[in-house]
């Protein structure tokens, strides 16, 4: 069988998230905000989980999100940078979000905040999580999606094609809502759910947003980049097409952050399930009390 591809360069990924992680803290909103959205959803759900881990936990924000849910008994921290890992408080384990190291229906709950949209084979990760929940565990998910920073690659995409006559991709591509259902589906999740929200942040100066970008330890780790620094008037000029397509009145910029939540559970037998085909008790045209008529006959006007 084929190998999928390799999107994303895992090891200058590790570097960069080793540099950064005193500066985390300074930038951390997304992280926040996705830990904030995995909390409201696990609110939601009637029942307790004994086990929980925090996949890809960064600074432990979603791990805090359960501990204070009063619905988890022990969270598990895992995270592939050490030294970050050790800042944490109670269970981890060091481990790369692509291999879990979990065994087979040892969980009761896998959430994962902004680690899985850098993973090279999602598909794959999705089953080993959905292999280490215990029947009827869950699964909850934050990642990076749709229209994340649309303005920002297509500003450096326009300004290095100008100036140089060519462009190398820069943003990472982002996961629709409609893909991370399939996804959820195609790894056996039972009952799937994929929602997004929007956050917007305003910064006075572009540079500010790629400073927040470094600081998060998430500039371009694509394989399919150039291995040539970003030239500085090819950087001048997509900071004056941002600017010019994302400005407010006030002169501040916009920056979009779509973050699209993914739940599923693994199967169980008490699940709801899908009635049968042709095992309805009443009629849709009585439902709605309507005349039921054979498919492409016309009424009249």
């Amino acid at each position: 069988m084929d190998q999928p591809a390799e999107l994303f360069d895992r090891q200058l990924l590790r570097r960069r998230r080793a540099r950064t992680r005193d500066a985390l803290v300074e930038a951390d909103f997304l992280l926040r905000e996705a830990a904030d959205g995995i909390g409201d959803r696990l609110s939601t759900v009637a029942r307790s989980f004994p086990l929980a881990v925090d996949f890809g936990a960064h600074s432990g924000l979603v791990g805090e999100a359960l501990r204070a849910s009063g619905k988890v008994e022990t969270v598990v921290a895992t995270e592939s940078d050490v030294p970050l890992l050790m800042r944490q408080g109670g269970l981890r384990v060091a481990c790369d979000e692509e291999f879990p190291p979990f065994a087979e229906g040892s969980l009761d709950l896998v959430a994962s905040g902004l680690s899985l949209q850098w993973v090279n084979d999602l598909p794959g990760a999705l089953v080993q999580i959905r292999r280490a929940l215990k029947p009827d565990g869950l699964f909850l998910a934050a990642m990076l999606g749709g229209q994340t920073l649309r303005d920002l690659r297509q500003a450096l995409l326009d300004a290095e094609a100008e100036i140089t006559g060519g462009a190398a991709p820069r943003v990472a591509p982002m996961i629709e809502i409609r893909d991370m259902g399939a996804l959820l589906q195609r790894a056996g999740f039972a009952l799937p759910v994929a929602d997004a929200e929007t956050l917007t942040v305003r910064y006075g100066n572009p540079i500010n947003l790629l400073r927040d970008l470094r600081h998060m330890g998430w500039t371009n780790a694509l394989n399919a980049r150039s291995r040539r620094p970003l030239r500085r008037d090819v950087l001048a000029r997509a900071l004056e097409l941002y600017a010019g397509s994302a400005s407010d009145e006030d002169g501040k910029v916009r920056a979009r952050f779509d973050i699209v939540y993914a739940s599923g559970w693994a199967p169980h037998e008490s699940q709801q399930k899908p009635l049968r085909p042709g095992s309805a008790r009443m009629r849709l045209a009585d439902a709605l009390g309507v005349e039921e008529r054979p498919a492409g006959e016309k009424t009249g006007r």
